[in-house]
């Protein structure tokens, strides 16, 4: 549990993965079922203009992480939250009481992705990242390994179960010690 976890009335959780892997999807319906807000980290940069540019090689901006902490800090504080991003390392410790990182089959995540419209170094580094574990490494290096859960998610089916899961946590919340 996060260090202040205690003061907080629901939780915090960070769903992570590579891109394509459904945090979007998975966070959407988890918090449909929970009524937690979920808070897209790549939109709030977008609305609130949180980034230092844009990268023209991966097709994406440059997120500034000072100024997305600044702008999360209350409402983490007061708990119920999802947080849905592709990275993890900078957020503080404190702010989750879970932190899943969703993994896809490499073969699924291609055709996904591709979908998307990712080409060239944008869709090897992130077939990369999944191949290697580079966020279930990150997130185990970032916050305490008994609240870190490796979820699969390559189709609706495992969707649905890690939902489920999920929102029986969320209901069993806070654990007792």
């Amino acid at each position: 549990m996060a260090a202040d976890g205690n003061k907080r009335k629901r939780p915090n959780i960070l769903v992570t993965g590579t891109p394509g892997t459904g945090k979007t999807t998975t966070s959407s319906a988890l918090a449909e079922a929970t009524n937690l807000r979920h808070i897209n980290i790549g939109d709030l940069v977008k609305e609130k203009n949180l980034h230092d540019g844009w990268d023209n090689d991966l097709q994406c901006h440059v997120i500034n992480e000072d100024l997305v902490c600044d702008e999360l800090e209350d409402v983490m504080e007061e708990g119920g939250n999802i947080v849905d991003y592709h990275g993890c390392d900078f957020f503080p410790e404190r702010w989750f009481d879970l932190v899943v990182v969703l993994q896809t089959d490499n073969t699924v995540l291609y055709d996904r992705l591709s979908k998307r419209g990712y080409e060239g170094a944008k869709l090897s580094n992130n077939i990369e990242c999944e191949i290697f574990q580079v966020l279930l490494e990150e997130a185990k290096e970032s916050y305490s390994e008994d609240i870190v859960k490796a979820l699969k998610s390559d189709n609706i089916d495992d969707i649905t179960r890690n939902v489920s899961s999920l929102t029986d946590w969320i209901r069993s919340w806070p654990p007792t010690s």
